[in-house]
């Protein structure tokens, strides 16, 4: 019996929708029972991302944030968990292991292929029927669709990338899930912050939300941000936030979320009724 919703959803007034796919911390009992103390602690969460975009209703962004931690199920991966980074370490879509690699699961304990399509039916579709259902209606509403998926990591992560990551990273899968010049003027706010160290399409180009939904042929433009967590709270547990440090970076995510609005304006509108991709991965060649 479901215990926690999905997700949580709020409409907004403007083309934009922010998701936050991973800010979730809820694990169901029965899952949680057979996952190691530390994943318990699910460390690998997208912290306090709500509370750093407080701003979003001020801009009439609508938002949809996920309540289960990815330890559950990853809802930035494609559902037949094809690797979007060939011969790079990724986490799957049902995780076995934390990003320092530790195991989640206690011995023999890690779900089998049946659990994992139980998972995806549970968390993972409904996530995306909203999401998919969602921007369809925005850009049947305004003729155009914005979606921004918000995300955080630490900025050290050896399993991933070397030295200390880049604190603005901007993914558009190499342009092609956006109009053209998009990514590029929301780099130039990210550039422009003092202190700060900005990349598009970088190590993170775009997960699975930005590289499916981003379809500016179809009138949906996609952007993700993964933020290095240094930047706006402490990175050792208990994983507290910083006020001192949001203050400083948070004028800087406005006015990028600003900018994307902004070029909605600029977007030729899309007249057509039909819908964005379905939930087939995407070739991942091509981000």
């Amino acid at each position: 019996m479901q215990t926690e919703p999905i997700f949580h959803f709020r409409a907004g007034r403007t083309p934009l929708l922010v998701s936050m796919p991973h800010v979730g911390t809820y694990l169901p009992p029965k899952i949680a029972a057979r996952m190691t103390a530390l994943a318990c602690s699910v460390p690998d969460t997208d912290w306090h991302l709500e509370q750093l975009y407080d701003f979003l209703d001020a801009l009439g962004a609508s938002v949809l944030v996920a309540t289960h931690s990815r330890y559950v199920i990853d809802l930035n991966r494609p559902p037949d968990n094809a690797n979007l980074y060939p011969g790079q370490d990724t986490t799957g879509l049902c995780p076995i292991d934390t990003f320092s690699k530790a195991p989640i699961y206690q011995p023999q304990m890690a779900p089998n292929d049946t659990e994992i399509s139980q998972r995806v039916d549970t968390y993972w579709k409904p996530y995306h029927q909203q999401l998919h259902t969602h921007l369809q209606q925005l850009r049947d509403q305004y003729g155009v669709a914005l979606l921004w998926d918000a995300h955080s990591i630490a900025s050290v992560v050896p399993r991933f990338f070397s030295g200390r990551l880049t604190d603005f990273n901007l993914g558009t899968a190499n342009g092609a899930s956006c109009g053209t010049g998009i990514g590029e003027a929301l780099l130039q706010i990210a550039q422009s912050a003092p202190g700060y160290s900005a990349a598009l399409n970088g190590r993170f180009k775009g997960g699975y939300i930005t590289r499916t939904y981003g379809q500016p042929a179809q009138g949906i433009h996609a952007v993700q941000l993964e933020l290095s967590e240094i930047t706006y709270m402490n990175e050792d547990a208990p994983f507290a936030f910083r006020a001192d440090r949001a203050t400083q970076v948070r004028p800087f995510l406005q006015a990028m979320l600003a900018r994307f609005l902004a070029c909605a304006k600029t977007l030729p509108a899309h007249q057509s009724s039909a819908a964005p991709n379905d939930q087939r991965a995407p070739d991942p060649r091509k981000g």
